[in-house]
């Protein structure tokens, strides 16, 4: 695959300006680009399929380790919060990769348009993956990205080899927990609608059988199939939202400590500083100043 490595890289390097994390013309399609290494950086990664043309990356979920180069994909199908670095990258080989974006609903025509086989009582499944690239779903992105170059063609296309992308992961390794993503009665389909309540309400407190209760599962089922799929408990899940949201108000704001630990949900500004501690590495004050002395 080493002639369709050369053009993917050629590709992104072309459409990219400068470092960072870019929007292209194609819609959900996303070009990133680092030429050096980089510190932690922590965010929620949205279902979609994640290629490096160079270069390599390290994603952090809970206790979990995903570590990724040119030869492999990752594929998210539910929304995650981790941490991600770029661990492998200079100004003469940047990191260079893609990031394409898809909803439930993409999911679910493919599968009806394809006919594929689904199995609707089968287990939930991590919500992350990293696997082998094949030449078909490379050769297939490729063919996205060269839209760019001929943007007259993106509204006529660029939907037709987007479903054709979804197609081949959906026939992949991991195919099954894209199929559970969009099928209602799924386990993975019935977690995420308690991801996306703990999302959007992530600084109220929450009772977990209400929470079960929004997925239609009982409680001990809930527990389980919500770590099976996010390889955190809810409350964790919650805990890194809060903190990833207090951390972009530090930045952002410039607002202090304790008046965000009060807006993102907790009750004691002392427990606040030592979780976030645990989490970024440093108390709320001293990670600020040193993000700024980073800028």
């Amino acid at each position: 695959m080493s002639g369709f490595q050369d053009e993917f890289t050629k590709l992104i390097e072309r459409h990219i300006d400068g470092d960072g994390k870019q929007e292209t013309e194609i819609p959900s399609l996303f070009f990133t680009r680092f030429s050096q290494v980089t510190g932690p950086h922590y965010g929620v990664q949205s279902p979609s399929l994640c290629i490096i043309a160079q270069g390599s990356k390290e994603i952090i979920l809970a206790h979990e380790n995903f570590i990724y180069g040119p030869s492999e994909y990752l594929l998210t199908s539910v929304n995650l919060p981790i941490t991600g670095q770029v661990i492998e990258g200079t100004p003469d080989a940047p990191y260079l990769a893609i990031k394409l974006e898809f909803t439930s609903n993409e999911i679910l025509a493919v599968l009806h348009a394809s006919q594929l086989k689904v199995n609707r009582k089968e287990k939930a499944k991590r919500g992350m993956s990293v696997t082998p690239l094949d030449g078909p779903l490379l050769d297939a992105v490729i063919r996205l990205a060269r839209l760019l170059d001929q943007p007259n063609d993106i509204l006529a296309l660029a939907p037709l080899i987007k479903q054709e992308i979804l197609y081949r992961l959906l026939q992949g390794p991991h195919g099954a927990t894209l199929k559970q993503m969009a099928l209602e009665e799924s386990s993975t389909y019935q977690i995420s609608d308690a991801i996306q309540y703990i999302m959007k309400n992530f600084h109220q407190p929450f009772r977990i059988e209400d929470l079960a209760e929004i997925a239609n599962l009982s409680v001990s089922s809930f527990h389980r199939q919500f770590k099976q799929v996010t390889a955190m408990s809810p409350v964790q899940f919650q805990k890194q939202l809060r903190l990833q949201e207090a951390r972009r108000l530090l930045v952002t704001e410039a607002t202090e400590a304790t008046d965000v630990a009060f807006r993102i949900g907790y009750e004691s500004p002392s427990q606040f500083s030592r979780e976030y501690s645990r989490m970024f590495g440093f108390p709320p004050k001293e990670d600020l100043k040193r993000i700024r002395s980073e800028v």
